[in-house]
């Protein structure tokens, strides 16, 4: 057996209150309540002459962050696209953000994620009776993310 420590081992399981989002000052954008990054491949079909198998070559790439926070005050994000919806100017609501996930042992896995604007649905208001107000997010990423730091399963 490869794994030593077993399929089960719970204390090497993450769950989401081991992760956190920064805007790019460092801040820990503590209303956030989840959030989610994705990278989506567009690929070519190609087949070369007298080859029978059908391959692919990589022609994009997007990254997209999704994020629903709590709403606790009006922050900077939603200032930002009221500018955007004024100026016309997509640089009023460009953010930079870091997502971490903290480790057992001290390791922490670091993503930046520059040049974020929105892209799709934004939540302006989402009212539910009984419910806290939240905004849900939804914003491209305009420049490749940048992997800071690794996880490691040492002790």
């Amino acid at each position: 057996m490869y794994n030593q420590r077993g399929a089960a081992d719970v204390r090497r399981v993450f769950s989401g209150k081991d992760g956190m989002l920064f805007d790019e000052e460092g801040t820990l954008l503590a209303q956030v309540e989840q959030y989610q990054v994705q990278v989506s491949f567009t690929n070519a079909d190609y087949q070369p002459l007298g080859d029978p198998q059908q391959h692919e070559h990589l022609t994009s790439y997007k990254v997209t962050l999704t994020a629903t926070n709590t709403v606790i005050e009006d922050t900077k994000f939603i200032q930002g696209v009221f500018a955007v919806m004024q100026s016309g100017q997509p640089a009023d609501a460009e953010w930079t953000f870091q997502g971490v996930l903290k480790g057992r042992n001290g390791s922490e896995e670091r993503m930046i994620f520059r040049d974020c604007v929105p892209s799709g649905n934004v939540d302006l208001q989402n009212l539910e009776t009984g419910s806290l107000v939240k905004r849900q997010w939804s914003m491209v990423v305009n420049r490749p993310p940048e992997l800071q730091n690794l996880l490691t399963a040492n002790d």
